[in-house]
């Protein structure tokens, strides 16, 4: 394109992150909380770190899980975002998201018992965040699946 072969790399690369970035974007979108869900995620968000660096920092947890968690509260510390706050409605909820998506995860491999062992705040703020992350419905299926095979 350009005549230079590393002017042309250069651009193929930046192309490329730039569609990887607006594939995430798209994908935070799709998982982002509906409606109030957002206003509560930012309301409990002080509980759910002191959360996350519990579970952390849990050894009976599985190896994963905690590498998980630690990589989470790495990505929290970064001033960087993956999306920059100009950015209407997503600018400042992408963290609430990327933390709901790494609870459910966590929730399957470790279980919604541990979450519920290690949640610093309020009966509602536990509702609040079983809500927002869908946790309980994953739990809820796991069982469901798990109840399935056990009768067959």
């Amino acid at each position: 394109m350009t005549g230079s072969t590393w002017a042309d790399l250069a651009l193929g690369t930046l192309a490329a992150l730039l569609l990887a970035w607006l594939v995430l974007l798209g994908a935070l979108w799709v998982v982002r909380p509906r409606g109030d869900l957002l206003r509560e995620a930012l309301r409990i968000l002080p509980d759910v770190l002191r959360l996350i660096r519990r579970l952390a920092a849990d050894a009976s947890l599985p190896r994963g899980v905690r590498i998980r968690l630690g990589l989470l509260l790495a990505y929290l510390a970064l001033p960087v975002d993956l999306v920059p706050d100009v950015i209407p409605v997503l600018g400042y909820a992408d963290d609430a998201i990327v933390v709901a998506v790494v609870l459910r995860g966590v929730v399957r491999r470790a279980g919604l018992e541990a979450v519920r062992a290690h949640w610093p705040g309020t009966e509602d703020g536990f509702a609040a965040l079983v809500l927002i992350t869908g946790i309980g419905r994953a739990q809820a299926r796991d069982g469901e699946g798990t109840q399935r095979a056990s009768a067959s």
